[in-house]
């Protein structure tokens, strides 16, 4: 298991407090903390939905996903002059708050919510040494993410609705070309991504102004979308069809004059680039000052003091495990041949896959919509507390599409106007088994990201700022976790398709390996490939299509497999203190109940749970 700080230094380095203010009464409960306590956490709780408030004027496009309808014809400003507002911003906050407040006098719940705080504007801080460091156009990007937040994002009920949502789309060529002055300002400093990634970006820019009214074609993407919101108010009374027609008019010239040549200037920078990258730099230790970058990236993303030397190790040890454990499933189905072999049978063997059509897509939407809906039936046996945001499975839109690509979830917005939506990559469907979209259902719908991400947005009584900020080695940590619960719960009655839930913790033990391969090691590219093939069932192009992920955004792919290990090991911790008296649904509830948190803070929450269970125990 991965080392922690110890009880007391974790909340020194989160509160930034002497050890005399970090001191916690673990045995204490809300429940008994005096009026005076509870009005000033009041008092607090307010002030930080204030700062909140200030926090979202400085993007306006997260205004949007919360529903929250100011700015509404704005995007975000990206330059670095902003960035600098943001962290004056966030300096100023947290004076403000240790001026006013003290952390001391605040609930249990208060001084989570001060950690937090803090903790963001330390996190901002270790930022500014490599904001230049962190890839921009890649695997994913602005070029996609854009018109990806307008499309899905931006409701038009109105003509005022319709106005700003045409004033946008007049903005983009502005923020790309911030976009696009911050990447040439890390390639003037030497600093690139892999020649993949940059592929990836032209493909993906070439899409978005692919077909009318570009150039003859089909209708696709932001011109698609902008007919079908006009023809909504033309349905709805609120514009005439002459009116639409100068509607129409004025987005496609915003399309040809702004959005257009916006891209077309990526794409040229893009093949500009490219004709001049070193193809065997790629990871960050390749990178200026890229070892020291890489340490960051480790520890922001899990959140925990981990070394590359000790993340590899342990994927190492993990993929060994479960290995063993593939080996008994391949003696369960009765295949004759090596673990190897069975990885090849399993990428390979047409039995495992729909094929690459409609009919094909659909049975596999529908496939884990089912998974998805028996799950549901399931929870109440474990979880005191259930979403009530609706979830959709979508195929990804055509223009972001990636053969191979990683599905993912994008979560509901809080006024239910839009559910959470499992989105999937399906435009190859070699690469996507059908023993694998179990446990893929579990991870990205039920319990997994939509049950966490709902239930944290859906919180009460706390700061509002909780309820949407995140850390990836919790909320993918959860992701995987729920994968495994699953198996604790009486699914993947397959053992094909408990092999595709293996499969899934193996690849996140893979990226422990290959991840510190890539941006610590020396791997190359094809290194990582071939590693990630010969371990693993994994399709060619779904392998290649992750190596690439993990070459944008380094660190991010480890925190799955140590998030995951850190629940189970807390979850495995309470189990022996409680014995009998443990019980899934309370503690679910600690783990979800205070929103997304850093590991080591986690911990804290679920140290102080332990305490007052025994504390209230008769002896």
């Amino acid at each position: 298991m991965f080392r922690l700080y110890p009880f007391i230094s974790i909340l020194l380095i989160l509160s930034g407090c002497s050890a005399d203010t970090a001191d916690r009464d673990v045995s204490g409960t809300t429940q008994n903390q005096d009026d005076t306590t509870e009005t000033t956490t009041k008092v607090f709780n307010a002030w930080l939905d204030e700062e909140f408030n200030t926090y979202l004027d400085f993007y306006p496009q997260s205004k949007t996903r919360l529903g929250i309808m100011s700015d509404y014809d704005k995007l975000n400003d990206v330059s670095i002059k902003a960035m600098e507002r943001v962290l004056a911003w966030r300096r100023s906050s947290v004076a403000d708050m240790q001026a006013k407040f003290n952390r001391d006098e605040l609930s249990e719940q208060g001084k989570i919510s001060w950690d937090l705080w803090l903790f963001m504007l330390k996190q901002a801080e270790s930022d500014v040494a490599y904001r230049y460091h962190s890839t921009i156009f890649g695997w994913r990007g602005p070029h996609t993410g854009l018109p990806n937040s307008l499309i899905n994002y931006h409701k038009v009920a109105s003509l005022g609705d319709l106005d700003a949502y045409l004033a946008r789309i007049q903005a983009v060529d502005r923020q790309l070309g911030q976009y696009l002055i911050r990447a040439q300002a890390a390639l003037d400093r030497g600093i690139t991504t892999s020649y993949s990634n940059y592929q990836l970006a032209l493909e993906n820019s070439q899409r978005v102004i692919a077909g009318q009214p570009y150039q003859p074609g089909e209708s696709t993407g932001l011109w698609r979308d902008i007919n079908l919101k006009i023809n909504s108010l033309i349905e709805s009374g609120d514009l005439s069809a002459d009116e639409a027609e100068d509607y129409r008019a004025k987005f496609r010239s915003a399309l040809l004059n702004e959005v257009k040549p916006a891209y077309e200037a990526l794409i040229s920078w893009l093949t500009n680039t490219m004709k001049t990258l070193d193809r065997t730099r790629t990871g960050a230790s390749s990178q200026p000052d890229g070892k020291a970058y890489y340490e960051y990236r480790l520890q922001r993303n899990t959140t925990l003091p981990l070394s590359a030397d000790e993340v590899h190790a342990t994927g190492l040890a993990e993929v060994a495990r479960i290995h063993s454990e593939m080996d008994a499933i391949r003696d369960a189905v009765g295949f004759e041949g090596s673990l190897g072999e069975f990885f090849t049978f399993m990428r390979e063997d047409p039995q495992f896959y729909y094929p690459s059509d409609d009919a094909g897509r659909a049975a596999y939407i529908k496939l884990a919509e089912n998974y998805i809906a028996g799950m549901a039936e399931a929870l109440p046996d474990y979880f005191d507390q259930l979403p009530r945001a609706l979830l959709e499975v979508r195929r990804v839109e055509t223009f972001r599409e990636q053969p191979g690509g990683a599905a993912h979830y994008a979560r509901a917005t809080p006024d239910g106007s839009l559910p959470g939506i499992f989105y999937m990559h399906l435009i190859d469907m070699s690469t996507h088994p059908i023993y694998r979209i179990e446990n893929l259902s579990y991870h990205e719908g039920l319990p997994g990201h939509h049950l966490q991400l709902t239930i944290q947005q859906e919180l009460q009584d706390i700061p509002q700022f909780r309820t949407y900020h995140g850390y990836t080695a919790y909320s993918e940590g959860w992701g995987l976790y729920s994968e495994y619960l699953a198996k604790e719960m009486g699914f993947y009655k397959d053992p094909y398709n408990d092999y595709g839930r293996l499969s899934g913790e193996l690849w996140r033990a893979i990226r422990l390996v290959v991840d510190t391969g890539l941006h610590a090691k020396g791997w190359s590219e094809q290194d990582a490939i071939d590693y990630a093939l010969a371990n693993s069932s994994k399709a060619t192009n779904a392998v290649t299509s992750e190596i690439s992920r993990y070459l944008y955004m380094p660190g991010q792919a480890t925190a799955y497999k140590v998030g995951m290990m850190k629940i189970l090991e807390l979850r495995d911790r309470a189990m022996r203190v409680l014995g009998p008296d443990f019980n899934y649904g309370e503690f679910h509830g600690i783990v979800l109940g205070s929103g997304s948190m850093p590991l080591p803070l986690l911990e804290v929450r679920v140290s102080e749970w332990l305490a007052d269970h025994e504390s209230r125990s008769p002896d």
